[in-house]
């Protein structure tokens, strides 16, 4: 594998059942690369342990006055200057080749759970930890995948080094031989402490990113009400208690550095005095002892990927545990996926929306409204709606429903009598859109934003005219460069943070439009507009999508009057359904929410004329 292959045709099942299982999975795609860095690495540290050997000879070939012997020493030199910089060169090459193609590999894995999920993500993991996952761990993860080969190639150079030294120089080899592994493995007592310090410093800044995330999303309402200073605040303590994790946690990888370097200069210290006292005896020679001494500060250089590779897994394990969270959620219940056969059959064109869960049915080609008292409520059974079941404290499969009410067993939505979530990914989307009352504008062109999948049905004027997107259009216009005539070429900005809340939902609605998916769910599509646009925008919705199944989610009177259908959801079922009218006359539970009634003016609206003269002279007599 080579970076320019790169992204995947497919990243990909992964094994997310654990953090390091999701490491292993990650190596075993790589072996390729992995085998081509080894190999480079034992080159390259080949030569590094081969170098002190060959300065021993030339040492030996000086003493012993043998010009031709040492001639030879010099070639020997030349060509192990050759391999080790060639390794070196080749091994930092296929090394971030593993760790740039391990980290596009998460990227692709975490870019697909997410179109997947689709904004339920969100609901099941904080959106700041969904973003450290994709940029810092990811980083991390792509690491350890590196380093493993570094390490295995720098395990190999310790070899040859403890075993060359012991038939080169016996006595001395010894004592390298049972000095090195002790070394190795010194660090390791510290580790567990290191990590859960390293541990607690990513918990920390995983809320201190999350803190500054939801900070800046909401930054123009903060200011508004003159919370942004409270809030940087708050972010300013979060970011002070990384600090103080991020020193305590330096201070345990500062004393396990230390501890590598200390112990290898002490065996330094004793392999030179004992080789010296050794030489002064006769019993080695100086070559003997100079290749020694070559040999045990050469091996300072393989024995810091010991501690690297203890850092590397450290930081990666809990990065790949994060990762495997989010990857291991899935649009269904896992023991319904593992008995079905096959994918269901696409729905027949026309079909009915209908959720067994509530009772909720939207007629093929007609325009529902559906009214609920709790605003999380119709943002949860929206999300439903469109084949995503929710969480636990959103309600799932096992747990509560989507409309808040008791556990039940029922199948997922059915559309034309086949349960979206049967279907294949691509089909449901297709089929069936829903759009959340936070629509997301990405920066780009509006002609950018339009270019969605779509059926072709209906352009994106249609679009825009239905949503009433006429004066956006216009400050989009005068907002641009000189040079642009079209409004369709004029940037949007990031968020769509230069258009008012009004301006960005309409635009919103009208990237929806433009899709025209066979049922399209909308969840409060205007409620940052004022009441003469939202009549406009719900005529335009309704005369846009004739023919075609339409769910709007609202308690606004003037979108629930063009709908030809509307459905009262109270208690997580469908409570009555008729058109607003009707349910304004006969449904005490209705008009409170369409009208924003109190319990005290419910009360009073169902009571007699006679009742209603006593409470009044109660009221009189009290005052």
């Amino acid at each position: 594998m080579q970076i320019s292959d790169l992204p995947y045709p497919d990243p990909g099942v992964p094994d997310a059942r654990s953090g390091p299982r999701f490491l292993l999975w990650l190596g075993r795609g790589q072996l390729g690369g992995q085998l081509k860095s080894l190999c480079w690495g034992m080159l390259h540290f080949g030569g590094v342990a081969g170098l002190p050997y060959a300065v021993g000879l030339g040492v030996d070939a000086v003493v012993d006055r043998e010009p031709n012997r040492l001639l030879l020493v010099g070639g020997l030199l030349v060509l192990i200057g050759v391999a080790i910089s060639v390794g070196d060169a080749m091994l930092h090459r296929t090394a971030v080749t593993n760790w740039i193609t391990a980290a596009a590999r998460v990227q692709q894995l975490l870019a697909r759970k997410t179109a997947e999920l689709g904004s339920a993500l969100t609901r099941r993991v904080a959106a700041g930890e969904v973003v450290a996952v994709s940029t810092g761990d990811v980083e991390k993860i792509g690491w350890f995948v590196e380093a493993v080969s570094r390490f295995l190639a720098a395990v190999f150079a310790i070899a040859l080094v403890c075993v060359g030294l012991v038939f080169y120089a016996p006595e001395l080899g010894v004592v390298v031989a049972v000095g090195v592994p002790v070394i190795a493995v010194a660090a390791l007592p510290l580790l567990p402490r290191a990590t859960r310090r390293a541990d607690v410093q990513r918990e920390k800044a995983g809320r201190a990113t999350e803190l500054a995330s939801d900070t800046v999303a909401g930054l123009r309402v903060l200011r508004g009400i003159g919370g942004e200073e409270l809030f940087l605040g708050r972010y300013r303590e979060a970011s002070q208690e990384v600090r103080k994790a991020a020193v305590r946690s330096a201070r345990m990888w500062a004393l396990i550095s230390a501890i590598q370097v200390v112990l290898p200069g002490l065996l330094l210290i004793t392999v030179v005095w004992y080789g010296a006292s050794l030489a002064l005896d006769g019993r080695i020679a100086v070559g003997e002892l100079v290749a020694a001494f070559s040999a045990v500060a050469t091996l300072l250089y393989p024995l810091r990927h010991f501690e690297e590779i203890a850092m590397a897994y450290s930081f990666s394990r809990p990065s790949a545990q994060r990762a495997a969270r989010v990857l291991s959620l899935t649009r269904t219940d896992p023991a319904e996926r593992s008995v079905r056969a096959e994918p269901a059959v696409e729905p027949a064109t026309g079909g009915d929306l209908y959720d067994p869960r509530t009772g909720l049915l939207a007629p093929a080609g007609r325009f529902t409204a559906v009214v609920c008292g709790d605003p999380d409520l119709a943002g949860r059974l929206a999300e439903r709606l469109g084949g995503h079941p929710m969480d636990e404290q959103g309600g799932d499969r096992d747990g509560d429903d989507a409309a808040g009410g008791e556990a039940t067993d029922a199948p997922s939505v059915l559309l034309g009598g086949v349960a979206l979530d049967d279907l294949e990914l691509d089909t449901a989307r297709r089929l069936v859109l829903v759009q959340d009352k936070d629509p997301v504008l990405l920066s780009g062109t509006l002609r950018e934003l339009f270019d969605v999948p779509a059926s072709g049905a209906v352009d994106s004027a249609a679009a825009l005219a239905a949503a009433q997107c006429a004066d956006v259009l216009d400050a989009l216009l005068q907002s641009a460069p000189d040079g642009v005539d079209d409004p369709m070429d004029a940037r949007i900005t990031e968020r769509g943070r230069s258009l008012s809340g009004g301006q960005r939902q309409r635009l919103a609605l009208a990237r929806s439009l433009v899709t025209d998916p066979e049922v399209l769910v909308l969840d409060e599509p205007t409620s940052a507009v004022d009441s003469h646009t939202e009549a406009r925008i719900a005529d335009g919705i309704a005369a846009l999508r004739a023919g075609r199944t339409t769910v709007v989610l609202a308690s606004s009177p003037l979108l629930l009057d063009r709908a030809d259908r509307v459905v009262l959801v109270d208690g997580g079922t469908v409570a009555a359904v008729g058109t607003h009218r009707e349910l304004l006359h006969r449904e005490p539970r209705y008009r409170a929410v369409v009208t924003r009634e109190t319990d005290e003016e419910q009360r009073l609206a169902g009571l007699g004329m006679t009742e209603l003269e006593e409470v009044l002279t109660e009221i009189e007599e009290s005052a």
